[in-house]
């Protein structure tokens, strides 16, 4: 298979993730000349348009969601030739024979980007496969959500592997393509001074938050069946304890880095119905307010009844050598004070205060890695307090920052999708995630929903503008940890 496709399929061409993320990502790419010159790419969904139709919506979506001054007419133009669009709708077979005239000659290589209901993943692969677009010549890219536990996701899998093997489908993740999640990949592996330290005897604890402060945002059909758990924990926040905790790789890449993580997937201690008192709190948002303005609560906004939750912590444990006896808490919530994606690693105090006799107090070492709304990385570390210390010696907290925005001036921030559609159209899987990474994410995540049902968990109330039920305090509280707000 060549390293580049001439021909980049996208499924869902005019859904919102087409709009905000796709087609300005594309175009970005096209923008800094990283697209292959003959790259066409192709828009298919079921909303009745021709070609001319198509690039009007793509314009649109460019000059809605590009950053101020970024479009430019001549490169707009360029792009927006590229585009073209074949009508689809994937429970009619023969709908696809137009879509392989449309392709032409599959042999210079075809990247198909398949964002749709798992409902219709096996007609749309029965579709491609009858239609002959599933040669080896033709990739696949599969966005969430890839089933609701892990049976539906075996069976999804193994319809696509029926027509794309393993080393032609890349499963999407898009948090993988975010630059600090790559930079965290490069603080430990490029860094001789972090990696020594990485483990049980010098961590004493890590938080993982993706904290959102938005409701349903009209996806209330799929977020009520799936619940935070589900559309949170089990793909973006395991991919991130996987980097966190992952073994140094032999080589940056797709197998190297995806044997690492697979293993502390498989790591996971399960938490099982006795367990959930402890390691667990889920929570369900109510009326409340945040920047001052009223929201209100999740049964209001769904239009229903519904035990779903919006919010979860769990304490999690990687049962393997360099992580014995350090706990991960993750927590993850709609209707949060703020929006904020971190990464929180907590180092353990010093063995032995030399400065305690002269009335200094030490703090463990802190190291924050911000994944939105900035990317940052800020290393928190004790400092003496100016003065002649008559009175005795006093320490601070002071923090080093690494502002990736301010560091890297001279660098466009990059959507995340950028990168993976780059990656997909040469050939790259290193960012996307295997298949058996996601049933050892799905395994996991099944477990707990087993718990739950067996111990009778509901979800607690919280007001929209805090940070999740008191319950979420106290899983951390009783092993002496704050979460990091």
């Amino acid at each position: 298979m060549p390293d580049k496709v001439s021909t980049l399929l996208l499924f869902g061409a005019t859904g919102d993730l087409a709009r905000r993320m796709l087609l300005p990502s594309l175009y970005g790419l096209d923008s800094d000349g990283l697209l292959p010159d003959d790259l066409r790419i192709i828009g298919t969904a079921r909303t009745e348009l021709d070609d001319d139709a198509f690039r009007g919506r793509a314009r649109e979506a460019l000059e809605t969601y590009l950053p101020a001054g970024f479009a430019q007419t001549d490169v707009v133009e360029r792009f927006l030739k590229r585009l073209s669009y074949v009508a689809l709708d994937a429970t009619q077979p023969a709908s696809f024979a137009k879509l392989t005239q449309t392709i032409g000659d599959i042999n210079r290589g075809v990247a198909i980007f398949l964002s749709t209901a798992p409902s219709l993943f096996s007609p749309t692969i029965a579709g491609l496969e009858a239609a002959g677009l599933t040669s080896a010549r033709v990739r696949m890219a599969l966005e969430k959500p890839l089933g609701s536990d892990l049976i539906s996701s075996r069976e999804i899998n193994d319809s696509v592997a029926a027509a794309f093997p393993e080393e032609r489908t890349f499963r999407i993740d898009h948090y993988l393509g975010k630059e600090t999640v790559q930079n965290l990949l490069a603080l430990r592996f490029a860094n001789l001074m972090f990696e020594p330290l990485w483990n049980s005897s010098h961590i004493d604890h890590v938080q993982i938050s993706v904290a959102e402060t938005v409701g349903l945002e009209g996806r209330g059909d799929y977020y009520d069946g799936a619940g935070a758990l589900r559309d949170m924990v089990q793909n973006h926040m395991l991919q991130l304890l996987a980097l966190v905790a992952m073994e140094p790789p032999t080589n940056f890449d797709a197998t190297g880095v995806r044997d690492e993580k697979v293993k502390i997937l498989r790591s996971l201690r399960p938490i099982k119905a006795e367990d959930i008192d402890t390691h667990c709190v889920t929570g369900q948002f109510t009326r409340g307010a945040i920047d001052g303005e009223t929201v209100p609560g999740y049964i209001e906004e769904l239009g229903r009844d519904s035990t779903t939750e919006t919010f979860v912590a769990v304490k999690a444990h990687v049962d393997n050598w360099r992580w014995a006896g350090v706990p991960f808490y993750l927590r993850t919530g709609k209707r949060m004070p703020k929006r904020h994606t971190e990464i929180f690693i907590q180092f353990k105090s010093v063995p032995y205060s030399i400065f305690a006799a002269r009335g200094a107090r030490t703090q463990p070492n802190k190291l924050i890695i911000g994944l939105q709304p900035e990317e940052t990385i800020r290393l928190l570390v004790m400092a003496k307090t100016p003065g002649l210390d008559r009175d005795g010696i006093r320490l601070r907290e002071v923090p080093l920052d690494l502002g990736l925005a301010n560091a890297f001036a001279d660098r466009r921030r990059r959507i995340a999708y950028e990168r993976l559609l780059l990656d997909l159209i040469e050939g790259d899987p290193t960012l996307f995630v295997r298949r058996d990474e996601v049933e050892a994410q799905w395994a996991w995540i099944d477990g707990i929903r087993a718990a739950w049902s067996a111990a009778g968990v509901a979800p607690k109330s919280y007001a929209a503008g805090t940070w999740g039920p008191s319950a979420a305090i106290a899983l951390t509280e009783r092993d002496g940890v704050s979460w990091h707000e």
